[in-house]
């Protein structure tokens, strides 16, 4: 496959993948951490009229969802490109805060968790992919003794 191919298709596929995690780890967060009663955490109106009820516990969810879908988008990322992994990990990481600040414009939240959540979740785990990949990468042996298996 092209180089440059390959590099839009890790994008793509990290920034893909990150989404599925968001959305798995938001669908399942209310059936682990109730929410208030009558509370719909997937409707926006429902979250406005709710937002006096809304404790820090129901805000657990929704953090790791943006912060583990942007780790896991990131490091498909890392692994799927051909070269330059570290520029497509913070691709993914700005994508996502990007989304971040424009969830945290459409969708209320507490100013507390606005800020923990654009601070601590995206960019920090697109560095923690780096970390990660980089550790992972270098316990790789060198290509020439690689075992050739064709």
């Amino acid at each position: 496959m092209n180089e440059t191919l390959r590099n839009v298709f890790a994008l793509l596929v990290g920034i893909v993948a990150g989404g599925l995690v968001n959305m798995g780890l938001v669908m399942v967060g209310p059936h682990v951490i109730a929410p208030p009663v009558g509370v719909d955490m997937s409707s926006v109106e429902s979250l406005q009229l709710a937002k006096n009820s809304l404790e820090p516990q129901h805000f657990i969810f929704p953090f790791l969802a943006h912060s583990i879908g942007t780790f896991s988008g990131a490091m498909i990322a890392y692994f799927l490109a051909f070269q330059h992994n570290h520029k497509f990990v913070w691709t993914v990481g700005v994508f996502y805060l990007v989304g971040g600040i424009s969830a945290a414009i459409m969708i209320p939240a507490p100013t507390w968790f606005i800020v923990v959540d654009l601070v601590f979740a995206y960019l920090p785990a697109a560095w923690l992919a780096i970390k990660l990949g980089d550790k992972i990468h270098s316990l790789e042996p060198p290509e020439h003794l690689r075992r050739d298996n064709s």
